[in-house]
């Protein structure tokens, strides 16, 4: 069963279980102040689990295409992808764990075909100090189904992972109980970190065991479920969302929801029994297609194949999203991503044309799943091969660097005189894009002059760390994004968003088309689709109409609209590579002095949060003002805003 099977499986599964589908939200949230990409497939339903009524009802499924930046210094091992699906299903207030559990395992044991024997569970054992007690309901659950399989499912009290190393396993234990820190999920972490009015709930995972890989006891004396050493696999996690922290502890919610996320890529490698995640359906093609490339084998070249197999794909669904190489933000990872991948494929041996021939593999193999990239196909492949081109004009950059740098090495005195740094070896790294292992190389041809500062590799690291925080997603961010965009202040820049956007159609074109959007407390970022840059006048228009419109004070109001009708003759407007379900929130920005049929100023597809009327905007007398326009990247424009 290949996982493009399995993706189509659990989505019927579900479906056939009264779960409406939606489809994926986009890599680059919505709105979001906090975190750089969709890195779970919850984060885009964070509104609905906190209560707001989904336009699909109560119970959804669907396959949420991921990217966590965090983990690209992790790629090469085999089980680590910056990119990756993750199968989710939720309710909304309707069934808990008597369903969630045993269906999960039904899928995988009789759909998937995953051998009982080889899966392991965990529950969570309780929290004392909040009197949270212990979820006894999903280990008895657990121990049932298994007893269904004819295994005798014994119980073991862990604790924490710490404890799990020491104790190890014993024979027939197949249900952990774990502490707070592995088996409760909440946005702040365990019970003691979250703030009041965060929600959160214990949760129970499922692991697969490989007994092809021999426990490592560098990571500890004892293997366990929750153990590092790659012989257990979590493949699942069914998180039951129904406490919120409280002044004095924690209350139950009013509705109980499931959150449940499971990794396709990993599922998949759990139904070939093989840990390695990259010889999976929609990763091996790629690794064939660099073994043919390169003419070398991917067990004598396996880190190299795999940076390229993982970087590549996450960067063509980020250009499908939207996205362009850059030096900020999400263009900025993105362009890690090409360069690094790049910069393996020199390490085999492949120069020439290599964007040009991987692309189509990866672009094969999800193209029926996801339309998207086969409509955007052309665009994709010539973002990504324009980027090629500029790294390797990029690389001779570099050399010509490498000799300024090292005349400034000659006159350096002291016991680095002559010597490289680690700042300059990072310099050349992080701002021409030089590799590390080619400034290297080429101290060691010129040794007799040259060579490294006998701290560089501190040095180096200490840079590499501050770059690394620069290209990560906040993991306390994940969820705390949706709800710190929700008070008045973040309310007022979303409208504002809105009135600019029309503003700058009636200003510059209908060519202006949404390519991402930013808030936080202190102002509004919107990139949009402009080939130059604007004037002082067009800029003074946009802020006179947004002004002119906030003192109409416009009735802010929504309604759903089937999608075709929605974009199509009602014609609302939305952003750049987004997809949308059957139905559609539109809200409308209209003069309530205005005739009842004159078209709202602002008619645009959103899922919230705004403000009720637009005079709202100008309390405290602020008007709305363009701090800074500039380019984002190539065709790209980017404004900043404020109310001030």
């Amino acid at each position: 069963m290949k996982a493009q099977d399995i993706r189509k499986k659990y989505l019927e599964f579900f479906e056939k279980r009264g779960h409406a589908v939606i489809p994926r939200a986009l890599l680059v949230p919505y709105n979001e102040a906090t975190v750089l990409f969709t890195g779970s497939g919850m984060q885009p339903l964070i509104p609905y689990l906190l209560g707001e009524p989904h336009p699909k009802g109560v119970r959804l499924v669907d396959s949420q295409t991921c990217l966590r930046a965090q983990d690209i210094e992790e790629v090469g091992d085999n089980r680590h992808t910056t990119f990756f699906e993750m199968l989710g299903n939720w309710s909304l207030g309707d069934y808990f764990k008597e369903e969630q559990l045993p269906w999960f395992f039904e899928f995988l044991v009789d759909v998937v075909g995953l051998d009982p024997n080889k899966l392991y569970v965990t529950a969570f054992a309780g929290d004392s100090e909040f009197d949270l007690p212990k979820d006894e309901v999903s280990a008895a659950l657990w121990q049932r189904m298994f007893a269904d399989k004819s295994i005798d499912a014994q119980i073991a009290e862990i604790g924490s992972e710490e404890a799990g190393y020491k104790r190890g396993m014993k024979d027939g234990e197949r249900i952990f109980y774990y502490d707070a820190s592995k088996n409760w999920w909440a946005p702040e972490g365990k019970p003691s970190q979250m703030s009041i009015g965060q929600p959160g709930g214990p949760d129970s995972e499922v692991f697969y065991l490989f007994e092809s890989v021999e426990h490592d006891p560098k990571w500890g004396e004892h293997c366990h479920p929750n153990c590092d050493c790659g012989r257990f696999m979590e493949i699942g996690n069914s998180v039951f969302m129904e406490y919120v922290r409280g002044e004095n502890g924690f209350d139950k919610l009013p509705k109980q929801n499931v959150d449940f996320g499971g990794g396709l890529e990993r599922i998949a490698a759990a139904k070939l029994d093989s840990p390695d995640v990259f010889k999976i359906s929609v990763l091996w093609p790629i690794i064939e297609m660099l073994e043919k490339l390169s003419k070398k084998k991917y067990d004598e070249h396996t880190e190299s194949m795999r940076v390229i197999a993982d970087h590549l794909r996450g960067a063509m669904f980020l250009a499908v999203d939207g996205v362009r190489p850059s030096n900020k933000e999400q263009g900025y990872v993105m362009r890690r991503l090409v360069r690094r991948a790049i910069l393996k494929a020199f390490d085999l041996g492949v120069e020439q044309n290599f964007v040009q021939e991987i692309t189509p593999i990866i672009a094969e193999l999800y193209r029926n799943d996801f339309p998207e990239l086969l409509e955007n196909e052309d665009e994709v492949v010539a973002v990504l091969v324009k980027e090629e081109k500029a790294f390797k004009q990029t690389i001779r950059k570099g050399y010509r660097e490498f000799d300024k740098i090292s005349e400034i090495a000659n006159r350096r005195q002291g016991e680095d005189h002559n010597k490289f740094t680690g700042e300059d070896v990072f310099t050349l790294y992080d701002t021409y894009g030089f590799p590390v292992e080619i400034t290297k190389e080429l101290l060691e041809e010129r040794l007799h002059v040259f060579g490294l500062s006998k701290n560089w590799q501190k040095q180096f690291e200490t840079k590499m760390q501050e770059q690394r925080e620069r290209s990560q997603t906040a993991a306390k961010g994940t969820f705390k994004g949706g709800l710190a965009g929700h008070n008045l202040i973040h309310k007022k820049y979303h409208t504002a968003t809105h009135l600019m956007y029309q503003a700058l159609r009636d200003v510059l074109g209908d060519h202006v088309v949404q390519h991402g959007s930013n808030i936080t407390e202190e102002r509004l970022r919107f990139d949009f689709s402009h080939p130059e840059k604007m004037t002082d006048e067009q800029k003074k228009q946009v802020e006179d109409i947004v002004n002119e419109q906030i003192a109409k004070d416009l009735q802010v109001s929504y309604k759903e609209y089937p999608t075709e009708e929605a974009t199509g003759p009602l014609g609302a407007l939305g952003q750049f590579g987004d997809r949308y379900g059957d139905v559609v929130k539109v809200y409308s920005m209209k003069d309530p002095n205005s005739p009842s049929d004159e078209r709202p100023f602002s008619f645009e597809i959103c899922g919230g949060p705004h403000v009720d009327h637009t005079l709202q905007l100008f309390e405290d007398g602020k008007k709305f003002k363009i701090l800074k326009e500039e380019s984002s990247s190539a065709g790209i424009r980017r404004i900043k805003a404020a109310l001030v």
